[in-house]
């Protein structure tokens, strides 16, 4: 049963790896266990190898080796309300709200770790610390502002920890990171082609008109390298504190866009299919984004047998964001697309209880609240989040010495967000966009756990 769950969860983990949950685009759906407890205490309970991602310095408390595979079903909803859309002229931009942007899909994990049953153990985990997807119609309202939104990364992470002194353990690991990244949108040709003729008057009638939009399509990866440490120290027998830091890691993307107009033969009616096609070439883009680094400190206590407790705060760096810069290196490399983001830090908070009736069934509750880092008026619709509230309940089973199988559903209150994007600066070819969502999230995850 082990063996097949790790080769299904390995299989997943390369083909998807996306669509994020967290604050941001931030992905903290890396532990079944955790997730019943809404992550409380995440860096000091180690209880399973998950501990890898959380903090390392808690592989000390395994006994002998441990593997564990994860799935997490994630499914969110964001039903966009248009108040206002506009284009550079003033002129009403056509259609639709744009249904539900969210994107449901699965987050996979999969951990080992080994304690020979010195003072050092060492371990693996490979997740998906950072996602995003969002799709609308071709045709909605805001496609000028975005169509698909499709961000997957794959961490792989080795490493170790040092029990220093009975009560301290210190752990480190790095990480080898992969970033996919791909951003769809509508270019509003007939705009453009209307102000670069001085306004003629006979191409009025192609501005923002769906019929005349040239579809753009960017596609982009890369690797990038980064580290984390943790620290776990014993209060008592029943009673730790855990401290753990994830670094920036910087991803400088490569990759193409390709383009394609919407109706060819509308265009050409008009005389301009050879001007659209001549200025939308398929070319090179590049670009940065840099993954915020993250601390968290988290506080666990077995209270008798059957309880515990434990609480988390967790910041994230996310002020690091501050743009999306894409250059072109071909007919459009005069005029690059950039979205400022200027995202603010954000805080996370946990508590949690777990209980356990006896040696085979464990129950677990936990809250939490998770500030969004996105401020009012940088928010777009690729990424339209804010602030969450979760409820979270989850269970485990030890179906014998070696085996248990745990499960945890979550869902996330999110306050409605807003967006506020005027027909100026970097958004005059994108028109104004305003309006609200209508936000929602609930995650299902399953996780089997190994131990030998």
């Amino acid at each position: 049963m082990c063996i097949r769950f790790v080769v299904l969860t390995v299989a997943l983990a390369l083909a998807t790896a996306g669509l994020a949950q967290g604050a941001g685009f931030a992905l903290i759906e890396q532990s079944v266990t955790g997730l019943g407890n809404a992550f409380a205490g995440s860096t000091a309970s180690a209880q399973d190898a998950t501990t890898i991602f959380y903090n390392p310095a808690g592989m000390t408390l395994l006994p002998g080796q441990q593997v564990i595979a994860g799935l997490h079903y994630v499914a969110p909803s964001a039903k966009f309300q248009k108040t206002e859309a506009r284009n550079a002229l003033g002129l009403d931009i056509s259609g639709g709200n744009g249904g539900d942007g969210g994107e449901s899909g699965l987050v996979p994990n999969l951990f080992h770790s080994v304690n020979p049953g010195g003072r050092l153990a060492f371990g693996l985990g490979i997740t998906a610390p950072f996602g995003l997807t969002t799709e609308y119609p071709f045709d909605w309202v805001g496609r000028y502002h975005a169509v698909k939104s499709d961000l997957k990364t794959i961490n792989i992470n080795p490493s170790l920890a040092f029990k220093v002194t009975d009560r301290l353990s210190l752990g480190a690991g790095v990480s080898a990171q992969y970033i996919d990244v791909q951003l769809t949108s509508m270019v509003d040709f007939g705009l453009a082609a209307f102000q670069q003729s001085g306004g003629n008057p006979a191409l009025l009638p192609l501005v923002s008109n769906h019929d005349a939009d040239v579809y753009a399509d960017l596609n982009a990866d890369d690797w990038g390298a980064g580290y984390n440490l943790g620290l776990l120290y014993e209060i008592s027998d029943q009673t730790r504190i855990g401290l753990a830091y994830r670094s920036r890691i910087l991803h400088t993307l490569k990759g193409d866009a390709g383009f394609t107009l919407v109706n060819q033969a509308f265009l050409a009616g008009a005389g301009l299919d050879g001007a659209a096609l001549a200025r939308f070439s398929p070319q090179g883009i590049s670009g940065k984004v840099e993954l915020p680094a993250s601390a968290s400190l988290g506080f666990f206590s077995q209270l008798t047998p059957a309880w515990a407790v434990m609480a988390d705060v967790m910041w994230t760096d996310w002020s690091s964001f501050d743009e999306l810069l894409i250059q072109f290196d071909g007919t459009l490399a005069a005029t690059p697309s950039l979205t400022t983001e200027n995202w603010d830090d954000n805080w996370r908070y946990a508590i949690g209880a777990s209980f356990t009736p006896g040696e085979t069934w464990i129950l677990r509750l936990g809250l939490a609240y998770d500030e969004t880092p996105i401020p009012d008026a940088f928010r777009t619709p690729r990424i339209p989040g804010e602030d969450r509230f979760w409820t979270a309940i989850g269970g485990g089973y030890r179906l014998n010495e070696n085996v248990r199988f745990d499960l945890a559903y979550v869902h996330l209150f999110v306050r409605d967000s807003k967006v506020m994007r005027a027909a100026a600066g970097e958004d005059l070819s994108r028109g104004s966009l305003f309006g609200s969502y209508d936000n929602a999230v609930d995650i299902l995850s399953g996780q089997l756990t190994c131990s030998f």
